[in-house]
């Protein structure tokens, strides 16, 4: 191993003299330094193995190197990489039809990003151009990216220093029912949380509200789910005042809950939907999807939004294979088995260990609350991110979320039952090492 280890030297001294350091949960030019991928498993330059329960960056949740996206890939590097923005392309054409095939009525229309802050930004600006409004709202434990406009309604995090954001957005009670802000309990409360928001934003509004947009299941947030209708009483509320709601399916779509998109649980469809991360299956491709009716008044209205690769051929190729991944191998059917045997394997874990206070998610997206115990239900940030710690160096990668106090795991559909015991065993494993050291000190 002395020449992977040199090499991985190598690549943290060029990191650390040449890339710029601005990462989400990272800010130190350290290992590992990652070299391949396949399936549910990624390798660093040292050859070790990794579990991958956060698919990738959340994007790779149909597997890292899927062949079928690796197919599609190569067929437009060999036909058009590059596409004209102001034209159409066979890609393009083909993956808004593949969209419109598997969206509910009437949603229909797509209009292609290369990022999910690019479909974010997108969708608020049609929003505000359909109702001749400005204001946006979104519940305050909300993600829905980190650009200065998608960041001025993101309430998980990623706010402080980068002040002041774009005006005209307001951050809504979220329903954090594990312990909600209101101290209400579902389903006494009548989502009070709603009344609350709705009475607050009322009373800030300029007059000129124009969306809500809100994620079915809150991801970033601390993988919060949302009683059931939450959502559609959201919808209601906006439809009174003349908003839309846009929901952003960008970590929660394209079956990853265990149908194909989140907000169908509530029996709705939005006004607006927005779709990302493995939508690309690894490659950087985003979509906004809404109605003809909203596209026809935008349009004519004189809205435009483009970037210089957002219909390119080459992203828009995996697009169409994603999707058809996600049809032809039942990826909802498979998110349902695969979240349904990791919340069992924790719920076990949750009868050993009493600092696990809460076990909650759908399909592919779960999550657990650490907390110091389960009566008073104080976050344990410090046992979170030693468990994490210890998980990545026994092989097992995931997202530590709320300050550690949340562990998120996102297994790629790819994940067989083996590697589910297996994760859940370096889980256990890890727990019990922190736990262990902490009564020692």
């Amino acid at each position: 191993m002395p020449e992977a280890t040199a090499a991985e030297a190598g690549y943290l001294k060029m990191a650390a003299e040449f890339s710029f350091r601005a990462r989400m949960d990272k800010s130190s030019a350290q290992g590992p330094v990652f070299q391949s991928a396949s399936g549910s498993v990624v390798r660093d330059v040292n050859g070790k193995e990794y579990l991958d329960f956060n698919s990738g960056q959340m994007c790779s949740a149909l597997g890292h190197n899927h062949p079928k996206i690796a197919a599609a890939i190569k067929e437009a590097a060999d036909t058009m990489i590059h596409a004209h923005s102001s034209h159409y392309n066979v890609k393009e054409v083909e993956l808004a039809a593949a969209i419109g095939s598997v969206v509910p009525r009437p949603l229909q229309k797509s209009l292609f990003g290369e990022s999910g802050a690019d479909a974010n930004e997108m969708a608020m600006m049609i929003a505000r151009k359909y109702t001749g409004g400005h204001e946006i709202a979104s519940p305050h434990i909300s993600f829905h990216g980190l650009s200065d406009a998608t960041r001025a309604v993101t309430f998980s995090g990623w706010h402080a220093n980068h002040g002041p954001l774009p005006t005209g957005t307001y951050a809504l009670v979220a329903p954090y029912c594990y312990r909600c802000p209101l101290a209400q309990t579902y389903p006494a409360c009548e989502f009070a949380c709603l009344k609350t928001s709705f009475e607050l934003l009322d009373a800030q509004s300029t007059g000129r509200p124009a969306a809500v947009i809100t994620e079915p299941l809150f991801s970033a947030g601390g993988v919060i789910e949302p009683p059931i209708g939450w959502l559609k009483r959201l919808q209601e509320m906006c439809h009174a005042r003349g908003m839309l709601l846009i929901c952003d399916e960008e970590q929660t779509g394209l079956g990853k809950l265990g149908a194909m998109f989140g907000f169908e649980r509530d029996g709705i469809v939005p006004d607006i939907v927005t779709i990302a991360k493995h939508f690309g299956g690894g490659v950087g491709v985003s979509a906004v999807v809404t109605s003809a009716k909203i596209e026809e008044k935008v349009v004519e209205a004189g809205y435009a939004a483009t970037h210089s690769h957002s219909n390119d051929p080459l992203i828009c190729a995996a697009g169409t294979a994603s999707i058809g991944i996600v049809v032809d191998e039942n990826v909802p059917a498979r998110a349902a088995h695969i979240g349904a045997r990791v919340i069992e394997r924790l719920k076990d874990l949750q009868q050993r260990f009493e600092g696990i206070g809460d076990i909650r998610g759908r399909g592919m997206l779960v999550g657990i609350e650490i907390v110091t115990d389960r009566q008073s239900k104080k976050p344990d940030g410090a046992t979170g991110n030693g468990v994490a710690r210890a998980c990545f160096d026994k092989g097992l990668i995931f997202s530590v979320r709320r300050n550690g106090s949340v562990l998120r795991f996102v297994p790629p559909q790819t994940t067989t039952d083996a590697q589910i015991d297996d994760a859940m065993e370096i889980l256990e494993t890890s727990f019990a090492d922190v736990l262990k050291a902490k009564r020692v000190n």
